[in-house]
């Protein structure tokens, strides 16, 4: 993926465990990889593709803080899905009233 290529925001939440750790990002200002790395039951090396998905995204920053990476949510890419979702509300609404 080239660097002026974004990764589709839909399609990095679609998996459950990028679902948990943008989860547990909003919760926390800025975690550790190893303290992320600790909520799965899964490898830091499998933890940390999902996170560069989410960085392709533009959901995920992280930064440097001497030999730690730690990260935290940027949650203004999903504001595409919001539009998305609000888009369709109205025809839930309209069925709802059938």
């Amino acid at each position: 993926m080239s660097d002026n290529e974004q990764r589709d925001v839909f399609d990095a939440i679609a998996d459950p465990t990028r679902r948990r750790l943008i989860a547990l990002l909003a919760e926390a200002q800025e975690l550790p990889l190893h303290e992320l790395t600790s909520q799965f039951s899964m490898g830091r090396t499998a933890v940390s593709k999902h996170l560069t998905i989410l960085k392709e995204a533009g959901l995920v920053l992280d930064r440097k803080v001497g030999r730690e990476t730690r990260f935290r949510l940027n949650a203004a890419p999903l504001r595409e899905i919001q539009d998305w979702v609000a888009f369709y509300s109205k025809f839930w609404s309209a069925n709802m009233m059938r």
